[in-house]
């Protein structure tokens, strides 16, 4: 079933943050902490560092009525550039790869594509774009074809 979250990127606390968000909604994570470090290697791509390495590369806390908060850690030593208002995204999980793509195609207009759908290494079709107003959207639908 098609449902949003809120996906929230930290200078590299987002662990701390989430274990904080945790003990406020006493829930538990929907899964482990995923690390950079359980990224596969990537032709072309330097290996990260010990410590990029031990940083989350996502996270998700089930919170109020249904609702997901995500996150991730954002280094300046990965190429980010966090500022206030750059740290959110509204994440859409559509249901079908044509509604996912219907919904990025409009959203993108007169916007920046950051990332085209693309199927990635954990099974999703993603990609993420700001739209004409600088809202950014994330996308991940999990239908494979």
């Amino acid at each position: 079933m098609a449902h949003v979250s809120t996906y929230l990127n930290f200078p590299c606390t987002t662990e701390e943050a989430f274990n904080f968000y945790r003990s406020v909604f006493g829930t538990e994570f929907a899964a482990p902490i995923a690390r950079f470090k359980d990224i596969p290697p990537q032709p072309g791509q330097p290996p990260l560092s010990e410590a990029d390495g031990k940083l989350v590369m996502h996270v998700a806390l089930p919170i109020l009525g249904g609702h997901v908060l995500m996150g991730t850690d954002a280094p300046g030593s990965m190429g980010f550039k966090l500022n206030q208002g750059n740290n959110v995204y509204i994440n859409l999980e559509p249901d079908t790869r044509s509604e996912t793509r219907r919904l990025f195609e409009l959203l993108s207009h007169g916007g920046k594509v950051e990332m085209p759908l693309q199927d990635m290494f954990w099974g999703a079709y993603f990609g993420n774009l700001t739209d004409r107003f600088g809202v950014q959207w994330m996308f991940n639908c999990n239908e494979k074809n």
